[in-house]
């Protein structure tokens, strides 16, 4: 109660008098992080290209075939067995259960044995990263030395808009009502209620894609995406074997004037349109973790440390706003500020909200998703949380000096995750 009136009281006084308002987090003076056997690392990361939800090259593949692909790849790539782990969460949104099932089938299909388990969580948007989050608490608590936390989603084979079975009294209570609100309504609310005019949204498209596109052209995903071969069927009933290895959304040709001429796409007189909000995709990631002690005795490489995790609730009817509340949670925790950052890994839901949370923060633009976002990479939403966190420690380790990042996202019924993680350097 006490962390939603806060929230309220930033919301009812946003923006003061004389212009944008910017977290008040730069008191947190970095400190320098004192490293120890029971740190949690991440040894290892890897992730499918992510395709066009039902016109890409995954639209006929299943998702325990995605999650298969990357689950086999990083054991396979740090020439560890499966029977090391002590547990496997995967995220997922779409698939019945959650994918529990399709998650053990997946599990069988990379010839991991029966003895390891296996089990599926669904926070919306942040489930690939919830995943991390809950090998990360079971390694903590000292249940497990090494686990794999993955995230998987084909918006092609899953259709998405069935809350499911829920009581006729919701409608007798407002945030209740609000958590049925469309997503894309949520970022009209965004934009009005804060003034996001629909030029800064389409220039931030415009920009995803620009950064998406330099990052693909240079070769920087190539560590990053596992090669998959599938079979895909053509517009003429044609089935062909192709190999995946390229992001599929990037459009290097997107310009404002492009993106200006498109209509809004959830209410008439609207800003949020197609081209300033994600893109519904297909695609998988998966991350080893372990206790620094295990991971060393192991002779295994630490890729980076999870220095600290938030989880925040925001009103439902502006979900998007959730990044803005959930990384100062996060860097408090980690005991650092915007400017010890070197890269923020925000999801673009929409424009709309991104450009919230940056404005709001006070975040440098040129370090907020180096390498494009969900708006030109796409956003598989069990998936997008894994991935970005498999993009920020490729990034990091790129760039080659001891460094900090973070991982962020809004969560649909009005939520926000945020991580900090560490790359220790060569």
């Amino acid at each position: 109660m006490h962390r939603v009136k806060v929230i309220s009281g930033h919301l009812s006084s946003y923006p003061p008098q004389g212009g944008n308002r910017k977290c008040n987090i730069n008191h947190c003076r970095a400190r320098a992080a004192v490293s120890g056997p029971e740190d949690v690392v991440v040894v290892h990361g890897r992730r499918t290209a992510i395709g066009k939800a039902k016109r890409g090259l995954f639209k006929d593949t299943t998702p325990d075939e995605l999650l298969s692909a990357v689950m086999k790849a990083v054991m396979t790539d740090m020439g560890l067995s499966p029977d090391r782990l002590g547990d496997v969460c995967v995220g997922n949104v779409l698939q019945p259960g959650a994918g529990a099932v399709m998650a053990r089938i997946a599990h069988f299909l990379s010839e991991f044995p029966e003895t390891v388990p296996v089990y599926t969580v669904n926070r919306q948007c942040s489930s690939g990263l919830q995943a991390l989050f809950n090998i990360a608490g079971a390694i903590k608590s000292g249940s497990i030395d090494l686990g794999l936390a993955c995230g998987v989603e084909s918006m092609s084979l899953q259709e998405m808009g069935n809350p499911g079975d829920l009581s006729p009294r919701l409608v007798d209570f407002e945030k209740a009502r609000a958590c049925v609100v469309p997503m894309g309504i949520t970022s009209e609310n965004v934009a009005e209620r804060f003034g996001i005019s629909r030029e800064k949204q389409d220039a931030f498209a415009v920009s995803s894609h620009q950064k998406a596109d330099r990052a693909q052209r240079s070769g920087r995903f190539e560590a990053e995406i596992v090669p998959v071969v599938t079979r895909v069927t053509d517009a003429e009933g044609t089935e062909c074997t192709v190999t995946v290895l390229k992001d599929e959304g990037v459009r290097p040709s997107t310009t404002l004037e492009g993106l200006g001429k498109l209509r809004a796409a959830f209410r008439s007189d609207g800003s949020t349109t197609a081209g300033n909000s994600s893109q519904v995709s297909d695609g998988a990631a998966a991350l080893l973790l372990g206790r620094r002690s295990a991971v060393e005795a192991l002779g295994l490489p630490v890729l980076g440390v999870l220095r600290a995790s938030a989880v925040v609730g925001v009103p439902p009817d502006m979900m998007g706003i959730g990044p803005a509340y959930a990384i100062p949670a996060a860097l408090e925790q980690a005991g650092l500020s915007v400017a010890d950052i070197d890269v923020f890994e925000i999801n673009e839901a929409f424009a709309s909200q991104a450009v919230y949370c940056v404005e709001k923060l006070g975040l440098p633009l040129d370090r907020v998703n180096p390498n494009g976002g969900a708006i030109a990479l796409g956003h598989p939403l069990g998936c997008t949380g894994a991935r970005m966190t498999v993009t920020l420690l490729h990034e990091l380790q790129r760039r080659g000096r001891r460094g900090y990042g973070v991982v962020s996202m809004c969560i649909g019924t009005g939520m926000g995750a945020a991580a900090v993680f560490e790359y220790p350097g060569p």
